[in-house]
């Protein structure tokens, strides 16, 4: 293989991830047609069709899967080589990009001010997403999810307290019904239920007391993926919902929700950012990680890790 035909090669592994010669042209920033002429010539020079073409689609052949197996993992090894000179920088600067669960913005946003005024020249780049995003093929430079979601061969910093769920409902809700005393007894009553994605399951409640584990059939009235809505409804007195403690404390604190079952909601560790253990950091995602690094409990708690 020689040196000239690297460019195609980074190429053809562009096409592979987009699935498409439209996208894959826009970011590279160069014509459709050239593109496509490009992968052409490149497999007239293998002596093999790499890319599966048709009006709707792209995808690689098997000739071509296989040798995308190989070679993206090797460009990523290039990428962050070049990616480490930055370590020559005085100062970090550049984007880092995260993917981070709606309910750990609550620790996250108040320390990002400190850290756009310490490193005016990083672009911190956020998307929230409740779905377990493959931050590798996403191009994400880490991702931010419970402790218990991160794969072991990821490298991970806790950037959250501990969490702990929580039973609650309005009292003008619990003014029609009885508030459960045992988890059996949530099957009785109106339940506000999540997702963790729009497409998803059903989150289903597990609640646990003293290490016995109890998976709630929750009887669903209303069901929704965002964090917000969900605590809405609660207010609103639609119905029991579980959420996190965190995110309801202040209306517990004023009354406008009651929480029921609270020995049956043990804590759990929290949010834990987590990057590729291959990965070279940039000096602009060390800072970040420093920026957002919660210390650990003083002590194990030995609790069960339960996901959002």
């Amino acid at each position: 293989m020689r040196r000239e035909d690297w460019p195609d090669l980074a190429a053809f592994v562009t096409i592979a991830e987009e699935r498409s010669f439209t996208r894959a042209a826009a970011r590279l920033g160069v014509s459709t047609s050239a593109l496509s002429h490009a992968m052409r010539a490149l497999e007239d020079r293998l002596g093999v069709r790499l890319l599966s073409r048709t009006t709707r689609s792209v995808a690689p052949t098997a000739a071509g899967e296989r040798l995308l197996a190989t070679l993206k993992p090797a460009m990523d090894d290039v990428a962050s080589a070049v990616e480490s000179l930055d370590t020559l920088r005085r100062e970090p600067a550049g984007h880092v990009r995260l993917t981070v669960h709606s309910l750990a913005m609550q620790s996250i946003a108040p320390r990002l001010p400190a850290f756009a005024r310490a490193y005016p020249d990083v672009v911190v780049d956020i998307t929230v997403d409740n779905t377990l995003t493959d931050i590798v093929a996403n191009r994400f430079d880490a991702g931010v999810r419970y402790g218990e979601l991160v794969d072991k061969d990821m490298i991970s910093v806790r950037v959250g307290p501990d969490e702990r769920g929580a039973v609650v409902a309005s009292p003008a809700y619990f003014e029609r019904f009885p508030p459960p005393k045992k988890p059996q007894d949530i099957a009785r009553h109106r339940c506000l239920c999540a997702r963790i994605s729009p497409s998803g399951p059903i989150y289903r409640w597990e609640l646990e007391k003293r290490g016995r584990l109890v998976r709630v059939e929750a009887s669903p009235v209303f069901i929704t993926n965002d964090a917000d809505t969900l605590l809405t409804a609660a207010l609103a007195g639609m119905g029991l919902a579980y959420v996190m403690e965190s995110y309801a404390l202040p209306h517990l604190h004023s009354g406008a929700l009651v929480r029921v079952l609270e020995d049956w909601c043990p804590p759990f560790p929290g949010s834990f950012l987590y990057y590729p253990s291959r990965r070279q950091l940039t000096p602009a995602l060390r800072a970040l990680i420093e920026a957002l690094r919660h210390p650990a409990p003083a002590e194990p708690r030995g609790a069960r890790r339960v996901g959002v």
